[in-house]
């Protein structure tokens, strides 16, 4: 990744309450992270779509237990939806999450425009695509969701550079996907995967759970509960694979869920798992309502 153009000094317009900067513009963003490195800190950075939860906040005492200078970002990236309802109806909450971030210990956080982030039409603008596994799994089911994320992923970090970036592991292709960019285009950044944050019932914390209805949110842990049984069938022995997806896919239906996908692969490159394989993680995939629910657990046998 090229260094940030030197820039003069610009009068940063930003909101600054317990040490916590929020700049909206990449001029104000470069001046503050390389004023941080400048004075010898090391930088991490939690990229988000705000509507902040416990596991986006979890990844914030990540990167500040492993750096010295934390920025999080907060856009909702058109270049990820595949529907303009959806991502009109993404929940925007800047002022709730400035809190949550002061509250966990972050420096920066950049809160861009969708102008400022892209200054071309969309549908011209240069994008980054890591090919094969990108056309799996979820992005069978949101063609060009992928080439949204790693483009602006891409974009993010050429901004912060930094020398950490955090991501969680609910979106474990996500991370996978991001992985392989980082290796393939040499960035000299470390990322680090966090665990899924999980409600009592063992429901996967997401800023989507808000579209599930009371009753929805009732029945939503069933889904995490049909990955156990997988998971546990699996550490027990069981190479029946299709039996054990076909079971789950059944009890799902069975509780009103639209299963788009359940899958056992290898952790390592996210292909069909064999028999033989030994480190494994189930994926997963369901509609309930208006909300697509994402899960996976990881199997070692």
């Amino acid at each position: 990744m090229q260094a940030p153009c030197a820039t003069a000094a610009i009068p940063v317009q930003s909101i600054v309450s317990n040490n916590m900067q929020t700049v909206t513009t990449i001029a104000e963003l470069r001046q503050v992270v390389g004023a941080a490195r400048r004075a010898g800190k090391s930088i991490g950075f939690v990229p988000t779509m705000g509507n902040l939860h416990q596991g986006h906040l979890n990844l914030l005492i990540t990167a500040r237990e492993r750096t010295d200078f934390v920025v999080s970002s907060i856009f909702v990236n058109p270049l990820q939806f595949n529907a303009k309802d959806d991502l009109e109806r993404y929940p925007r909450t800047l002022e709730e999450d400035q809190q949550s971030l002061i509250e966990y210990g972050c420096d920066l956080l950049f809160a861009p425009s969708e102008s400022e982030v892209y200054s071309s039409d969309r549908a011209s603008q240069t994008f980054v695509e890591v090919p094969g596994i990108s056309e799996m799994y979820c992005g069978a089911s949101r063609p060009g969701h992928f080439r949204g994320v790693t483009t602006i992923v891409n974009k993010l970090f050429n901004l912060v550079q930094p020398d950490l970036a955090v991501f969680g592991k609910k979106d474990f292709q996500q991370l996978h996907i991001i992985r392989r960019m980082v290796t393939d285009l040499s960035m000299p950044v470390e990322l680090v995967g966090v665990d899924t944050a999980r409600a009592e019932s063992g429901l996967a914390l997401s800023s989507r759970n808000g579209y599930l209805t009371k009753d929805e949110l009732k029945r939503a842990p069933v889904f995490y509960a049909q990955l156990r049984t997988i998971h546990d069938a699996l550490v027990g022995g069981s190479d029946d694979f299709e039996g054990l997806i076909k079971q789950a896919i059944e009890s799902l239906e069975r509780e009103s869920f639209k299963p788009d996908y359940i899958h056992i692969v290898r952790r390592s490159d996210l292909q069909p798992a064999t028999p033989k394989d030994r480190e494994l993680v189930v994926l997963a995939a369901a509609f309930l309502g208006q909300a697509r629910l994402i899960d996976n657990l990881e199997v070692d046998c």
